[in-house]
């Protein structure tokens, strides 16, 4: 793909797919996965970086009101240029075949400025993000509102950077009552394009049983709109922009494009070239390449896009609350799951937020927290009787070869997963040998004990100052026969249990490890949890040690 393939291509017609920014191609590993195995995307952009890091908004950060329909409020969540410049400088190294737009974001010409020249020698196109509908006040749409700012910052920017050799595009809002008009402006101050549309909105999404907002953020839960009900008003953004701006600058459309149908709307719009965001999180991401070849042939995409809403939420009572030493809490919740080992599910708290947590007993439900921040803090002051809200299930369920035996290693609250893993072993009339870590002996007994000691012989080993002290317990006695490892606990812990396991004689087809990274969205669009190129999130948090080393998963 070269840059004037892109030159009028909306007269041309041909289908050139991106990705858009924020959604899956958001971290290297997923630029990476764009780049080498998903050929029919020729134009990857990257999430919005700026200058310093930026916390973004806590979760939840993506509602669904129905199938298909999405509002999101991120708040320009990112690590901050001087850890992200690195990243993009190895991948450029690397060399790409599909053009690199990043995407950028600052509220002063200033930050732009340094942004555009720190990134421009690693991106054939940077975008210019004046259009985030959610963002801080100076940022995003508060930019792209007045085509006299948005075309001060584009001139500001050539004016103090006039060798710039990659494209300038701006990223424009359709919340503005003439985009047309400030789409011209931009381009008249030296801009090479438009990008459009970015989310709709600011709007307000509530949760029907709570009565309460579902986002998090300082505009009260107030996000914007993505995902097949904006594409009628980005289609007509799109006109507007190709008649205000003709034939010659290059339009990046996006906006709700779902099925090879929009493809073509896009582009006999003005469009050329076509972004999908939203849509992906509906497709399994090992097909989103035979998804995306359907949708620039033309051909029927419908089996691939789940029209379940993994976003609802369901109300429970809280049953008990049993506390444990080491600021460990086992919750039991009204209701039940069916939840398989490489699922999990998250908790919502209205007003508090949510995380992800796995479910250790499925009847009543069961959760294993540790206070750790802000929201688990929250959710320990939750009393007996109140309503908490679960949402999931997520990822998938672990596929597996069984095995005679079986080593079942924990590490801290990672001893939440277990239970599951030994329930679904016992159906294969597998021996269990479980041995689970805790931090400090004065921790007490693990609080699951009297659960997994049902499942096989049982032993817990206080870490006492040496993190990982349990693994000093394994020998190759213990992987004598017909046996298989199942590992779960924070990441160096399992890449120094897997690797013991090796060096013992365990095969590593044979090692499971857990990967349970956070994740804020748990549909495949944020892309925080990315292991390795894979996605927890969807495909299961159950890898063999064999398939995280081939595909150079950070534990």
């Amino acid at each position: 793909m070269k840059i004037e393939d892109l030159r009028k291509n909306h007269l041309k017609r041909k289908p050139v797919l991106a990705t858009v920014s924020g959604v899956a191609s958001t971290k290297k590993e997923l630029i990476e996965l764009f780049d080498r195995k998903i050929p029919s995307i020729d134009i990857i952009t990257t999430k919005s970086f700026q200058v310093r890091p930026n916390p973004g908004n806590r979760e939840p950060v993506v509602c669904s009101p129905s199938p298909g329909n999405f509002g999101n409020s991120v708040g320009l969540r990112n690590p901050g240029m001087d850890v992200i410049l690195p990243q993009i400088r190895e991948i450029r190294e690397h060399g790409l075949r599909a053009l690199l737009n990043i995407s950028l974001s600052a509220s002063a010409p200033e930050d732009f400025i340094t942004l555009v020249k720190a990134f421009d020698p690693y991106a054939d196109m940077l975008e210019l993000n004046f259009s985030c509908p959610h963002a801080a006040a100076g940022y995003g749409a508060s930019i792209g509102s007045d085509k006299c700012i948005a075309s001060s910052y584009v001139k500001a920017i050539n004016d103090a950077y006039p060798e710039r050799k990659a494209l300038l595009i701006i990223k424009l809002t359709p919340n503005v009552p003439d985009i047309g008009e400030i789409a011209k402006a931009v381009i008249s101050a030296g801009a090479d394009g438009i990008a459009a549309i970015n989310t709709v909105g600011p709007k307000l999404y509530i949760e029907p049983d709570s009565g309460q907002p579902i986002l998090n953020n300082k505009l009260g839960g107030k996000g914007g709109a993505s995902g097949e009900w904006v594409n009628e008003e980005a289609l007509k953004c799109i006109r507007e922009i190709r008649k205000a701006i003709g034939d010659e600058p290059i339009i990046l459309g996006m906006g709700g494009v779902t099925r090879p149908e929009d493809v073509t709307a896009m582009l006999e719009s003005g469009a050329d070239s076509v972004g999908i965001g939203s849509a992906l999180s509906r497709v399994m991401p090992s097909e989103w390449e035979h998804y995306l070849s359907l949708m620039k042939s033309g051909g029927d995409v419908s089996s691939l896009l789940s029209n379940e809403n993994k976003l609802v939420y369901t109300p429970h009572r809280v049953l008990s609350k049993e506390m444990h030493k080491g600021n460990v809490m086992i919750m039991k919740l009204s209701g039940s799951m069916n939840c398989q080992p490489g699922e999990f599910a998250f908790i919502w708290v209205p007003g508090l937020g949510e995380k992800p947590f796995s479910v250790a007993v499925n009847d009543p439900l069961t959760f294993l927290i540790k206070k750790r921040g802000q929201f688990t803090e929250g959710l320990f002051g939750v009393e007996v009787g109140d309503t908490v809200y679960t949402r999931g299930l997520y990822g998938s369920p672990m596929v597996y070869t069984p095995s005679r035996k079986a080593l079942l290693i924990a590490g801290g609250t990672g001893a939440a997963v277990l239970p599951l893993i030994a329930e679904k072993l016992k159906g294969d009339d597998t021996e269990m040998d479980i041995r689970v870590g805790l931090a400090e002996e004065s921790d007490g007994p693990d609080p699951l004990e009297d659960v997994l000691s049902s499942y096989g012989t049982y032993r817990s080993v206080a870490d006492d100052g040496k993190p990982g002290r349990v693994l000093d317990t394994i020998s190759e006695k213990d992987l004598e026969g017909d046996v298989s490892a199942y590992i779960v606990g924070p990441g160096k812990m399992m890449e120094k249990a897997a690797k013991l396991l090796e060096s013992l004689g365990l095969d590593d087809s044979r090692i499971y490890l857990s990967m349970e990274k956070n994740t804020m969205c748990g549909i495949g669009m944020c892309g925080e949890c990315v292991c390795g190129g894979h996605l927890p999130c969807k495909e299961g948090t159950f890898f063999t040690w064999n398939t995280l080393k081939e595909n150079g998963a950070e534990l």
